[in-house]
């Protein structure tokens, strides 16, 4: 029981980060109804930026660890929305009205750009964070000599991800920016004849994508304490799926998802083989695509006539 408990944990937390990106995904894809697959990689970027901003932190002498994360934080959100917006304005934007082949391939491109321009940047070495910055947490039970812990950084994933779902739910039910996100869902070209700015619109959408990136990059460094040039696509691959599972263009299905695939991730590689915990997650998502093709929580597509 204890073991078990011990990896509900582990892939809770894990399964938070991926709805972190996940709903990045399928906030794009409820507006403009294609996959934006540069995502995982503006996950990435976030995740380096998060580590630069850190060491030049040190080499400053801000060692008082708060102040240092909130630093951290804002540095990583602005410049990773930043990509978010030149990443909508480049590649997405001039492509709006074509098929949705070219955009699809732009935003490939894009990946592949990401990823190989931080390279040639940083290197194709890990980076290491070092000496945590968040350390120690709480033993909730011992069991035959078997210690259940839940980390300070694990509950810190868990609550942050909470309040953001919390809050990203509260703008896009109860805003302007939410309605006008909603209308140009439904039809983006009755949304531009109503008075939404739609180009205002969609960059924002990628802007708040991007910022949800930035924080799961992040809290990927500070959990894991490693990073490197293309966890980008493997947790972009992984959040996509997460998207998919709890249906495409829904937020609480993309954090439901995420959590799934986390916990199946986890659970697979705790008691059957760690080589084969994607095999895993991807099989159940091919067996929920074959009984239910719009995911957990999606709904039919109406298709306007």
């Amino acid at each position: 029981m204890a073991y078990f408990l011990q990896q509900l944990i582990n892939g809770l937390s894990l399964g938070a980060i991926f709805g972190l990106i996940a709903i990045g995904y399928t906030m794009v894809y409820g507006i403009i109804g294609m996959i934006n697959f540069a995502h995982g990689d503006i996950f990435m970027v976030g995740g380096f930026i998060a580590i630069i901003a850190f060491m030049v932190l040190g080499l400053l002498g801000i060692t008082w660890v708060p102040l240092a994360l909130l630093v951290m934080l804002a540095v990583a959100v602005a410049f990773t929305a930043l990509y978010g917006w030149a990443l909508e304005r480049v590649a997405y934007r001039p492509l709006r009205n074509s098929g949705r082949l070219a955009p699809l391939i732009s935003a490939i491109g894009m990946s592949i750009f990401l990823q190989n321009y931080v390279q040639l940047l940083q290197g194709a070495r890990n980076k290491a964070l070092g000496t945590p910055p968040i350390s120690g947490g709480i033993t909730l039970m011992d069991s035959a000599g078997f210690s259940v812990q839940l980390s300070y950084m694990q509950i810190i994933i868990i609550v942050s991800t909470v309040l953001l779902m919390a809050g990203f739910t509260y703008l896009i039910n109860t805003t302007t920016l939410g309605r006008n996100q909603r209308a140009c869902e439904q039809d983006m070209r009755m949304a531009r004849l109503l008075g939404v700015d739609v180009d205002r619109t969609i960059a924002l959408t990628f802007v708040m994508g991007a910022s949800l990136a930035a924080v799961a990059g992040m809290v990927w460094l500070l959990y894991y304490g490693i990073i490197d040039f293309y966890v980008g696509f493997l947790a972009g691959i992984k959040a996509f799926t997460a998207a998919v599972l709890g249906g495409i263009g829904s937020l609480p299905g993309a954090m439901l998802g995420g959590l799934l695939i986390g916990l199946i991730e986890v659970f697979w590689s705790a008691y059957f083989s760690a080589e084969y915990k994607d095999v895993a997650a991807f099989g159940i998502l091919v067996l929920v695509l074959v009984f239910r093709p719009t995911g957990l929580l999606g709904k039919p597509e109406v298709e306007k006539v």
